[in-house]
């Protein structure tokens, strides 16, 4: 079984290599091309075509990461497909390789596909991505939110409230344009912090050319007044993090598990809706463990007998299986979202309905025949 076990890894691992490899290089040519529109223009001085290569290259981490469960699917079909077109299958089976064994030993490596899409997906596309933007701010001037409006975020100390606007990151990670409003305990507006750029550092912002109004509103009529000081520098204690920042800023699929995790915490302490990151966060819970799901769907194509259809049809038909299931996570984490459906309900539902297409398909193909 040992040989055995060896001759279907080394064929699958192959194979899925050469289809992610097929798929990462296709990736890197549109986003090259929609990067050469950035080249060249008075805004992205210095943004040339070395730098482009650079930042086409940090995005394949996160291809990757939403590519591999597609390309298990893909490579694995075509393996059993292969095997069972040949016979070998037929001989393998013969061999002692029974419908249960030849189970457990996709499922175990589909466990380490697990793990890597895991690794990939929270430890190295995030850093890629963070590494990518920096590089795209120090030369473009800043990474702006996409709107007018730019991220709020929201934050609670004692009885006072605070409302926190930021337009863009700098180059050097700062904020810029930061905003700050503090509202008392009654839910009025108590003071105005206005800042041109803030420092996100442990435990407070430092903020740079503060413009500070104060609203006195105690008096009556034309007693109420509104003082306004200008300082250099402000230490403004708070807990938001820039991590915190980055995920109102930057899209939160792109985020560390722990980091999201960190932010709804937050969300939640400051009575606002996290639904959205909810969702996000189990989508990056289940979503490596599509793999196992990937690798049982395609079990069954190495019981098929190719009298009628070649191994191209099979194949095709698996690329198929592998946009629905893609278009399903997509539509599902839509809905729940607009629908207010339970966060892990929604991200465990497409998995949940391809584990049973794939059993479902195991148990008539394998057992029944």
């Amino acid at each position: 079984m040992r040989t055995i076990r060896r001759l279907i890894y080394a064929e699958v691992l192959q194979a899925v290599a050469f289809v992610a490899l097929g798929f990462l290089s296709l990736f890197f040519f549109f986003d090259f091309v929609d990067e050469l529109q950035s080249i060249g223009k008075p805004s992205a001085l210095g943004y040339g075509v070395t730098q482009a290569l650079i930042y086409v290259a940090l995005q394949i981490p996160n291809h990757l990461y939403e590519l591999l469960p597609i390309a298990v699917l893909i490579g694995t079909i075509f393996v059993m497909a292969r095997l069972a077109e040949s016979s070998e299958y037929t001989i393998l089976r013969t061999s002692g390789l029974g419908p249960w064994r030849a189970l457990r030993t996709l499922l175990v490596l589909g466990l380490g596909f697990v793990l890597l899409t895991f690794a990939v997906g929270d430890y190295v596309s995030p850093i890629a991505d963070r590494t990518a933007q920096l590089l795209k701010t120090r030369f473009q001037g800043g990474l702006a939110l996409i709107g007018n409006t730019g991220a709020w975020l929201k934050e609670k100390q004692g009885e006072m409230s605070y409302a926190v606007n930021v337009t863009s990151i700098g180059r050097d990670g700062s904020l810029k344009d930061a905003r700050i409003y503090e509202f008392d305990s009654s839910g009025f507006i108590k003071s105005q912090t206005s800042a041109t750029s803030a420092k996100p550092m442990d435990g407070h912002w430092v903020l740079t050319g503060v413009e500070q109004q104060e609203y006195d509103t105690r008096g009556a009529g034309d007693q109420a007044r509104i003082v306004t000081t200008e300082k250099a520098t402000l230490d403004w204690p708070t807990s938001l993090t820039s991590e915190m920042v980055s995920v109102a800023l930057l899209r939160p699929d792109r985020m560390r598990t722990l980091d999201l995790f960190d932010y709804i915490r937050h969300l939640d302490a400051n009575g606002q809706t996290a639904q959205r990151y909810e969702i996000e966060f189990w989508r990056k819970v289940f979503y490596p463990l599509s793999c196992l799901v990937m690798v049982v769907l395609a079990l069954p194509f190495a019981y098929l007998h190719f009298r009628q259809a070649g191994i191209a049809t099979y194949v095709f038909g698996g690329v198929m299986i592998g946009i629905s299931f893609f278009l399903l996570n997509n539509v599902f984490g839509y809905l729940g979202n607009l629908s207010n459906w339970s966060p892990w309900i929604t991200a465990a539902a497409p998995g949940l309905i391809y584990t049973v297409m794939s059993l479902a398909a195991f148990t008539w193909l394998v057992l029944r025949r």
